[in-house]
């Protein structure tokens, strides 16, 4: 076993750890603000925790052997997600109107159970990635493989993930110039993985990383955006049980680095080097 494939392992532990507490924490508000009107409301709170406990485990474990419950969690996430994602679709078909702007703006957000799904995708991958090889051929392809699996998953989640706050900072009518930062370097990070996923060898890796980078900066920055948001709102943070329930997300923009971390860990499997 490589320590790159350990060291990539614990970095996809990073992310996925990264984008279930990002699921936590907003799913806790939004569903708290929908008074859990229905119990299977509770279930993303619980999983997304145990996501977020499993991706603690993993990122201090320096072993080179894959952890079944782990790999469950990581399942359970994926199916999780994958549920949310029927039961929001149901939310906003069911509005009058069905699928119009009032209903995408204000309904279930479509793209919100996806970030859950990733957060799983993400923490078997790590699982997978620690797989011991019989051999160092096997070694070479198993990181191509999977760094290419990899970058196409995390390519397609910054593009989705840009797609959502697109759709959200419309409704803002984009006041803050700002507010196209995550519509444009997201999709460009997100393009250029899907492009290396696609070709046999990395290209402008050195680009690409930069894009990565700059996305995962900007996912902590854009947690401080939201919450000056919530700072212009009535009262401020000192109505903060109103403001925090009414203004845009805080724990939404750190998808972006939970994504930008996996995408550099992908680049690492294929260039065959650490990456941070």
């Amino acid at each position: 076993m490589s320590p790159l494939r350990v060291d990539t392992a614990r970095k996809l532990n990073e992310a996925s750890g990264i984008l279930a507490l990002a699921v936590l924490l907003d799913s806790a508000v939004e569903h708290y603000r929908g008074s859990f009107k229905n119990p299977a409301m509770v279930l993303p709170l619980v999983v997304s925790a145990l996501t977020v406990g499993i991706n603690l485990h993993g990122r201090s474990d320096a072993r080179s052997t894959a952890h079944g419950f782990r790999r469950g969690v990581g399942i359970a996430a994926t199916l999780t997600g994958t549920a949310g994602t029927g039961f929001h679709i149901y939310n906003v078909l069911k509005r009058p109107g069905r699928l119009d702007w009032q209903n995408l703006f204000y309904g279930a957000p479509l793209g919100a159970p996806a970030a859950i799904i990733l957060a799983g995708i993400l923490a078997m991958s790590a699982e997978g990635v620690r797989t011991r090889s019989p051999s160092l051929d096997s070694e070479r392809i198993g990181s191509s493989a999977a760094g290419r699996l990899l970058a196409v998953v995390s390519g397609l989640g910054l593009i989705g993930t840009a797609a959502e706050a697109a759709l959200m900072h419309f409704r803002g009518a984009f006041h803050n110039p700002a507010m196209v930062a995550p519509v444009t370097l997201p999709p460009v990070a997100g393009a250029l993985l899907l492009h290396t996923a696609a070709t046999k060898q990395p290209a402008h890796s050195r680009l690409t990383r930069w894009f990565l980078r700059a996305t995962g900066v900007l996912g902590f920055l854009g947690t401080a955006f939201h919450a000056w948001g919530v700072h212009r709102n009535m009262g401020g943070w000192r109505n903060w049980r109103q403001n925090v329930l009414n203004g845009p997300p805080l724990p939404a923009p750190p998808s972006f680095t939970g994504l930008a971390l996996a995408g550099l860990a992908a680049l690492a499997l294929l260039g065959g080097r650490r990456d941070g």
